[in-house]
Formats: structure tokens, sequence, C-alpha cells
């Protein structure tokens, strides 16, 4: 299927020009974004996505999207894509200078960007390490923002090897996430993500996890600060742990492949998986 774009009060072509060369987001990557799983035509977790995209504007400064517009370009793209997989939301600080600053904040224009097209879904993951890292005291940690040109480096680096996710450190050698995904740690009979402080993104999934699997009796927490080292992945590769990854796509993936050799994904992913596909189509936007 093709991509359904919304912007600007109305649909446009995947060939269309929407946006002006002088976009903000365009020029210096000052935007934020969020993307969601499509099920039967809805948006998934969509009002918790949206707190997100208003959360992430406000840290990096850009007024505060207007959610009637939000859902109403929500509704345009999947009307006219009913069978799509993926939902994305831009939004940039629209047209500005061709520097770092901004425009004053009553002569800024924001653009909004919606879009729906396919997605695929795998089963599991693989993913290998890579020598780059997160820094967890960045103005940006945390948010959601289209500056993604690191991301981009590390997934080409994963891909060369033959994964489809690359996992980082932050600055003090802890574990931290994906370049789009949260890490789950499978040990002593309890999963175990990063905690937010590590500078990973507070993701839907990872969060959702954390509450159904609590509600489920599954033993599901978060990391203290120290808990989970770097080369806590070294236990991954020994058969000592094993490794799980959450995102909005790939929902709750085990790994199956470490740095390019075969691991067995544990019991406790697996059955985190299949809560977390029961729970989403249970109710889609909880």
């Amino acid at each position: 299927m093709s991509v359904v774009i919304w912007t600007d009060g109305r649909l446009h072509a995947p060939t269309d020009r929407i946006l002006t060369g002088v976009d903000h987001g365009v020029t210096v990557g000052d935007g934020v974004f969020e993307t969601c799983a499509v099920y039967g035509g809805r948006a998934f977790a969509l009002t918790r996505h949206l707190r997100r995209l208003e959360r992430s504007a406000a840290g990096l400064g850009l007024p505060a999207p207007d959610e009637d517009v939000v859902r109403e370009a929500v509704a345009a793209v999947l009307g006219a894509a009913p069978d799509a997989g993926r939902l994305r939301l831009t939004f940039t600080g629209g047209p500005g200078p061709l520097g770092s600053h901004r425009d004053a904040p009553d002569a800024q224009r924001p653009t909004l960007v919606a879009l729906a097209g396919p997605a695929t879904r795998a089963a599991t993951s693989r993913a290998v390490r890579v020598p780059w890292v997160r820094n967890e005291r960045s103005a940006t940690a945390g948010l959601k923002t289209t500056s993604y040109a690191e991301n981009v480096v590390a997934l080409a680096e994963a891909h060369r090897r033959g994964a489809d996710e690359a996992l980082l450190a932050n600055t003090v050698g802890m574990l931290c996430e994906g370049t789009g995904s949260n890490v789950v740690v499978e040990r002593d009979g309890e999963l175990v993500t990063p905690p937010l402080s590590s500078g990973c993104l507070a993701g839907i999934t990872r969060e959702l996890l954390l509450e159904w699997g609590a509600d489920a009796g599954l033993p599901v927490r978060e990391a203290a600060a120290d808990e989970l080292p770097y080369d806590v992945l070294d236990d991954v590769l020994a058969g000592r742990a094993q490794l799980a990854l959450t995102g909005s796509i790939r929902n709750v993936s085990p790994v199956s492949a470490l740095d390019e050799q075969d691991v067995v994904p544990g019991p406790l992913s697996r059955a985190a998986a299949e809560l977390f596909q029961a729970r989403a189509l249970d109710d889609l936007d909880p």
C-alpha cells in the first residue's frame, strides 16, 4: 500500500511537495514525532502517544499541538488508508531561520504532518552492540525528537551486521536502549528494564508492559540506576540471561540473536510478548 499524508487541513499524495525548505524541522531537526501501531483502522494507544507528543514538544520549547487538529488528521489518514499498519505524527517548529534560533513565539507557525502506511512485525528481533552512546545528560534526553541522525548511523551498522536493532550504552556504561526500542533483560526469574534516568525514551510499550505485567502477576520492573551495566549483554551471550525489545511496531519482541550469535529467547520474554499482544487487541486505547 502507498503512504497517505495529511497536512495543512487536507490529504496529500507521497509525491506532493508539502514542506517549505525553511521548515525548522528540515533545517535543524527542530521537531518531535510519534509512531503508533494501527489495528483495524485504529491507532493503538493514541491518547498516550498524544500526551507524550505534548511532553516532547514542551521539552523542546515548541507550543503544544492542538489535540483536536491532531485527532482530525489521524481520522483523515486512517479513513483514507484503512489497511495501514502504522501511523506517524510529526510536529515541527515550522518556517524559521536558517540557524538554530527560532522566531519569536508569536511569529511561529508550527507544522503538523500525519501519515499512514504499511508496517511489518517480526516475532523476534536480532540485535547488535554498537560503539556509540546515549548522553543521559543531553538537553533532549528522553524526548522523541526528529533529530535522528545518530539512530540512522547506528541502525545502518546493525543492518550491515545482519541485525534489525542496535543497542546503546549511556555515557556512564549502563544499558540504555535501542535506536527505536526499549530493552528488557530477563534474568533471575524476572524482567528488568533500564530506568528513565539512563537517558532512554519513556516508551509507550515499555510503560504498558510494566502496567500490564503487574496486573497479570508477571515479574517485570524498572531497574535501579546502577543495576544494568552494558556488559550485562555478555550474560545474554553466555546463556545466563535473555533479552527482549519493546516498541510501538515490534510490541514486545524476544531477541533471538545478539552480536551475530543466536540466543534462545527466555520464557518470561515469550510470556510478555503473548500478554502484550492479547491486551493490546482487547483495548486499543488503554
